[in-house]
């Protein structure tokens, strides 16, 4: 009992922090960090905004007593929120000193872009640091979630979900071969698969699936690994061929490497999964 009060107690705090330092990064770069509309200030907002809602439901219904009555696994939901902020933190600390601390702007503005993004920087390490603390141990009973398969998951929909985001910019990278289209329909397939695993764990539905929950992450883990091998060849090959006389484009490199990371997410998820048994889900 000991040890379960002092992880909760341990989880409370970093959660705190974790709510502090989002709530601190965006409200110092919408009151005085004279972001440009759209783009890449959107997005960092976002992934700050998101993460704060995230951590400020989980406290309230945590701190209410109210796990029992949420619509949702709540041996999943929290883990799960934590790591989808991690990952937009993280991408926020990288993204929005790389395009607004190199502008040229007056002391008070870029002392606010500074302020932001080094508490953005400590949201996304208090976020690890809750993934941390509620990932299962070995032998531990706990929600899938909490996983490390579980964890891989969310790790894939966000590397499909950049990729979306770089692809679409420039639609003409994936229009102009069918094996590129092919390349497409894997990013597209698996993430919609991968979210599916997601939303069933969360939403507590994987009773509903026709077979074994186990036996369809066996299925589904092999089949996303074959597709995203064939992508991972395909992309670089029909991309930087001759007929393509040499276009490097940056978006279209970054898309390639991030297809063989998710490769190796997928791989890894397959080999976790194929050795993981749990009481529990």
């Amino acid at each position: 009992m000991p040890l379960i009060v002092l992880s909760t107690s341990q989880l409370l705090w970093v959660r705190l922090a974790a709510l502090v330092f989002t709530c601190v990064a965006f409200s110092v770069a919408a009151h005085g960090a004279a972001l440009p509309d759209g783009g890449i200030a959107d997005w960092c907002i976002f992934c700050w905004a998101f993460s704060f809602a995230g951590t400020l439901l989980v406290l309230l219904v945590e701190q209410f007593g109210l796990q029992a009555r949420a619509p949702v696994s709540w041996s999943n939901f929290p883990i799960t929120i934590a790591c989808y902020a991690a990952l937009l933190c993280l991408s926020a600390s990288v993204l929005f000193p790389l395009w607004f601390l190199k502008d040229r702007v007056d002391g008070e503005a870029r002392g606010y872009r500074i302020a932001s993004t080094v508490f953005s920087c400590l949201a996304a390490v208090a976020y690890v640091g809750e993934v941390i603390l509620s990932k299962a141990r070995p032998g531990e009973v706990a929600g899938y979630m909490a996983t490390t398969p579980g964890l891989l998951k969310v790790c894939q929909t966000f590397v499909a979900c950049v990729i979306f985001i770089l692809v679409s910019s420039n639609p003409v990278t994936y229009d102009s071969h069918p094996a590129l289209e092919w390349c497409m329909a894997v990013y597209c397939i698996c993430f919609i698969l991968s979210m599916v695993v997601v939303v069933l764990c969360v939403g507590e539905c994987t009773g509903y699936l026709p077979v074994p929950f186990s036996k369809f992450l066996s299925a589904y883990g092999l089949l996303v690994v074959i597709m995203y091998l064939t992508a991972t060849i395909i992309w670089p090959v029909f991309q930087f061929d001759k007929r393509s006389q040499g276009r490097k484009d940056s978006k279209v490199i970054a898309t390639a490497v991030l297809t063989a990371i998710n490769f190796l997410l997928y791989v890894a998820d397959l080999v976790y999964s194929a050795r993981l048994v749990f009481v529990s889900i």
